[in-house]
């Protein structure tokens, strides 16, 4: 079995400096770097992690504590974390808090107890134990796609990571309202996430923009699940003055939106337009094709990775929140024809009309 020593060797460098290249403890020339890597594949040397991390006090490992992983839009913050992580050589301990308080503060402890250099974390709409749990025991966190407030009191430094949601929703709304609809339903998320908060605040912009009035019992909790959604559909659909649009607040309340649609042999967009916050990969295979915000959930999940390691070097960084730019996707359950586009307006997910998007 290869060593150190062998890889020293084969690249022509001492020891120390093999050991700088795989612990990232110094800077290390391109070329010369590139030399031990190639020596450390051509030998199949293997590094001893647990011996490493002995010296280091780290394990080159990042908890992941995300609900809902089976979802589209965390799967693919899932991938955006796992290549940011693996292209700085970091592996992932991976656990689904399922938006439940306590579940999140254990799950958080067993990830933590497995020394994890830091943590990205989805925080459930009440995450009081489990910021109490990693101011306690300092441990270096990114949040991501839910904010957080900071405790009173507390100097818990931890760093944040989005997209936009109010102004995006608010173009949704606009958009339906163009389109000559006056009474516009919403299937909202979770109560208590801050992506909740903001896109209801979103909703009630675009109904303002329009000059429409803001009525509350247009507004159905969905829960962020695809059956309390289809739940709540039908109840804004049994008004006495049902919505002849609605917008779902993410994609798995958009599939219990539709579900609710079919069971009542309504169809969109001719019984209702229908548009919904959260892109996926089978969005444009519906008939119609639906009209969307999209989400940069890739990039959420690398920027998480980045900030945590920044604040992995440098602990005393002041705590950034980095807010991502959503798209509208324009398609057709809307009510618009095929070949009618809009592009986003700069910074703000506010369509426009113009060419393809």
């Amino acid at each position: 079995m290869a060593t150190m020593a062998d890889v020293a060797r084969r690249a022509g460098v001492s020891v120390a400096t093999v050991s700088h290249v795989l612990n990232r403890t110094r800077p290390v020339l391109p070329v010369t770097r590139q030399a031990v890597l190639d020596a450390i594949d051509e030998l199949g040397y293997t590094p001893n992690t647990l011996a490493r991390s002995l010296v280091t006090s780290r394990t080159q490992s990042i908890g992941l504590a995300v609900s809902a992983i089976s979802n589209p839009y965390f799967t693919e913050i899932l991938q955006g974390v796992e290549a940011g992580a693996l292209e700085h050589g970091y592996g992932l301990l991976i656990a689904d808090p399922h938006d439940d308080p306590g579940h999140e503060r254990k799950v958080v402890r067993l990830l933590h107890e497995r020394r994890v250099d830091g943590m990205i974390i989805a925080p459930s709409a009440t995450p009081d134990a489990l910021l109490r749990y990693l101011e306690q025991h300092d441990v270096p966190t990114v949040f991501l796609d839910r904010l957080v407030d900071t405790p009173a009191g507390s100097g818990f430094p931890y760093d944040q990571v989005c997209s936009e949601n109010t102004a995006p929703m608010a173009s949704l709304v606009t958009h339906l309202a163009e389109r000559g609809h006056r009474r516009i339903g919403l299937v909202a998320g979770l109560p208590g996430l801050s992506t909740t908060a903001e896109r209801i605040t979103g909703y009630r912009h675009g109904l303002a923009r329009a000059g429409l009035p803001y009525d509350e019992r247009l507004v159905a909790h969905g829960d962020s699940g695809t059956e309390a959604a289809e739940e709540a559909t039908h109840r804004l659909l049994s008004l006495g003055a049902p919505p002849g649009a609605l917008v779902t607040a993410d994609n798995a309340m958009t599939v219990g939106a539709l579900r609710a649609l079919r069971d009542r042999g309504l169809s969109v967009p001719g019984d209702l337009a229908l548009c919904c916050f959260d892109d996926f990969s089978w969005a444009d295979l519906f008939t119609p094709r639906l009209t969307v915000i999209a989400q940069p959930s890739k990039e959420i999940g690398a920027t998480a990775v980045r900030l945590l390691l920044e604040r992995l070097a440098s602990p005393h960084l002041e705590c950034r929140t980095v807010r991502l730019p959503s798209a509208f996707v324009h398609r057709t359950s809307c009510g618009c024809p095929e070949g009618v586009a809009h592009t986003e307006s700069p910074g703000t997910g506010i369509p426009r009309k113009g060419s393809e998007s």
